[in-house]
């Protein structure tokens, strides 16, 4: 299949938790609660059969970075909400420690900011299993009809 052009018209990613550039609350990470944070995607385009939602941090000191969660078979509803109450109507994909489920941050003290995507893609065609960020970039490009980002940061001081 031909890739299609990517672009940002109306997709839309929020939380009732965080906003667009905020520090991500401690709760959420891996040094306290590990809380799964609720994710609100709205605004589908039009041909969306499945979402699926990655969160990444480029900034982990690894080659490809570090992925916290890969959620894939949600329902092309409008708006989606993706949380701890309604993870288990969707297939979770394996995060960078190859377990399957939400893995807060835990970036190494006095590493600096850390930025973490909250990744949505509105797909013309379903996601078979649940495959790494990597396979789902690797195998679905061409069928990313939209996508868009909400983008928290978060920092372990040198200290903690």
């Amino acid at each position: 299949m031909a890739a299609r052009p990517l672009f940002i018209a109306d997709l839309t990613v929020s939380s009732p938790d965080f906003a667009m550039g905020d520090a991500m609350p401690d709760r959420f990470t891996a040094y306290h609660e590990n809380e799964t944070p609720r994710i609100v995607v709205s605004g589908l385009p039009e041909g969306t059969v499945e979402v699926a939602l990655v969160c990444h941090d480029p900034d982990a000191p690894r080659p490809r970075g570090f992925t916290h969660w890969a959620v894939y078979g949600i329902a092309p509803t409008d708006p989606i909400e993706v949380g701890p109450e309604t993870v288990d109507r969707h297939r979770i994909g394996p995060n960078g420690r190859g377990d399957h489920g939400w893995m807060g941050p835990r970036p190494p003290a006095g590493h600096g900011v850390h930025y973490y995507y909250f990744w949505a893609y509105a797909l013309a065609r379903p996601v078979e299993g649940a495959p790494t960020r990597e396979s789902f970039l690797d195998d679905y490009a061409g069928d990313i009809i939209e996508q868009n980002r909400l983008v928290v940061a978060y920092e372990r001081a040198a200290d903690a």
